[in-house]
């Protein structure tokens, strides 16, 4: 059985406030692409896991593939499988890869061996993984809060129909470091009113708060975001704690890839 699980990005990420346990409350937009890694599980002899495309940097024991399918195997005694992971999607660029990943094989595991669980006991069981991975269980359009757990459907239609480029300038940003240069703001702006104005309102109104210490560190990035506008974007960000930067557009430019340094990953999604 295959699947396809997809990338997604931040419309707009706020840190609320710092949670006893060390995590931190954040209120942001989640946005599923096209953008997808490829994902393969078959029933075998032994459990075994292999990938190709882009190098992963965690060894199978860490990668949520393989701890997906151990959490499911405590509780409804799997047999082995053969995984088989084609990675397309950049890691440690704010695009949710690897929680993609990770929740797209408890889905497969659950169609593959008919466990019949449902939306929200896959949740619980991508909580379990990872912060981001409960939004690939429903991969629609949500206003995330707490941890990205709390997750409310919306409806985006300013976005029907536009393209997104993402440029990817092949940093890794480190999650923990990010947060560490950032101030929880205590009243933010509503987000689910934000995003309901026009999509040529948003610049300057929906903001990552990531932005701010990333770009002073990366340079660069920021450097992305203004060429986005050059390119005729009408709203540009970055998404999650980097280091993707993306573009929405009415219309692609046929010179795009112009506007950038050469060796960066331009994807249109």
């Amino acid at each position: 059985m295959i699947v396809f699980p997809n990338a997604k990005i931040n419309l707009g990420l706020q840190v609320t406030e710092k949670r006893p346990d060390g995590y931190h409350n954040i209120a942001s937009v989640f946005y599923p692409l096209g953008l997808t890694d490829i994902l393969e599980a078959l029933p075998a002899e032994a459990f075994s896991f292999t990938a190709s495309g882009l190098p992963i940097d965690a060894t199978p024991d860490k990668n949520l593939c393989c701890k997906a399918w151990e959490l499911l195997k405590k509780d409804f005694s799997l047999p082995p499988v053969a995984m088989y992971l084609h990675k397309i999607i950049p890691m440690g660029a704010g695009l949710g890869g690897g929680s993609s990943d990770g929740a797209y094989t408890l889905i497969l595991l659950n169609q593959l061996f008919r466990l019949n669980l449902g939306e929200q006991q896959l949740v619980n069981y991508a909580l379990q993984l990872g912060s981001d991975c409960p939004f690939f269980i429903i991969n629609q359009p949500v206003i995330a809060k707490g941890r990205g757990e709390i997750m409310e459907k919306i409806d985006l239609p300013q976005l029907k129909g536009k393209k997104v480029l993402l440029v990817n300038p092949g940093l890794h940003i480190n999650t923990g470091w990010a947060f560490s240069q950032i101030k929880p703001r205590e009243n933010p702006e509503s987000l689910a009113a934000l995003c309901q104005l026009p999509l040529a309102a948003w610049k300057g109104k929906i903001q990552n708060d990531f932005e701010p210490g990333v770009f002073h560190h990366y340079p660069q990035l920021q450097q992305i975001k203004e060429q986005l506008y050059k390119c005729g974007a009408v709203y540009a960000s970055m998404t999650g704690t980097g280091s993707t930067i993306y573009g929405i557009f009415d219309q692609l430019p046929d010179n795009y890839s112009a506007f950038f340094e050469p060796g960066y990953k331009l994807i249109v999604a």
